[in-house]
């Protein structure tokens, strides 16, 4: 792992953040078989500024999480596109049978949709036996990085960097044990929450995730 500690202090913004995180990832620069992998929609403008500094092509990968039904902002688990499914069993078992089927359906449609809204008709980026750095804006459990690096995985990517600006070693610990490598600019000793680490931690809008992508594919 390559992880650092608070001394860094807050981000400005997500753009802030990937420029930070691709300092550390100096070594992937222009290599033809790197590929940077977005987590929308927060990670998307982190995982731009990343691939715009390394000179590596640019994509989405879509991820949701599974909220337990009575605490959403709980995760039970996490879906990823190619039909991933990571179940947290510490928490899965708060929500009876049919109420997890509700949600994974739920959550099903809502990753249908944004995949159609995001690639717009074009084909995902090919990562099979490529290098890939799967960004997000921060990690709270890491479940729903988890699932991502599950589905470049099944994609037959030969190596993948999970890389994000602000993470517990808990998180990264977890993450340690599916990636190749785990990057992280801040590893604070007491985490609390991601948008703690931003000056700027506004919402990413959809408009946003679909003009970065767009911008990548031309």
């Amino acid at each position: 792992m390559s992880l650092a500690d608070d001394s860094g202090g807050r981000f400005a913004d997500r753009l802030d953040a990937g420029r930070v995180l691709a300092t550390r990832l100096a070594a992937y620069a222009g290599r033809e078989d790197v590929v940077v992998l977005g987590l929308p929609r927060g990670g998307i403008p982190v995982a731009a500024e990343i691939a715009r500094v390394l000179a590596a092509p640019l994509d989405v990968l879509l991820v949701r999480k599974l909220g337990l039904p009575q605490h959403p902002e709980l995760a039970m688990g996490a879906i990823a596109e190619g039909g991933v499914v990571l179940f947290n069993e510490d928490v899965r078992p708060y929500a009876a049978p049919a109420e997890v089927e509700r949600v994974l359906a739920a959550e099903r449609r809502e990753l249908d949709r944004r995949l159609e809204m995001y690639r717009a008709g074009r084909t995902a980026r090919d990562v099979a036996s490529r290098t890939v750095i799967l960004v997000d804006d921060g990690l709270a459990t890491g479940a729903t990085m988890e699932a991502g690096v599950r589905a470049v995985r099944a994609r037959g990517a030969a190596r993948v960097i999970v890389a994000v600006p602000v993470a517990p070693r808990e998180a990264c610990d977890r993450l340690a044990r599916v990636a190749d490598e785990v990057v992280a600019a801040r590893v604070p000793p007491a985490f609390r929450a991601v948008g703690e680490w931003y000056v700027d931690f506004d919402q990413t809008e959809d408009a946003e995730v679909v003009a970065r992508l767009a911008d990548a594919a031309r």
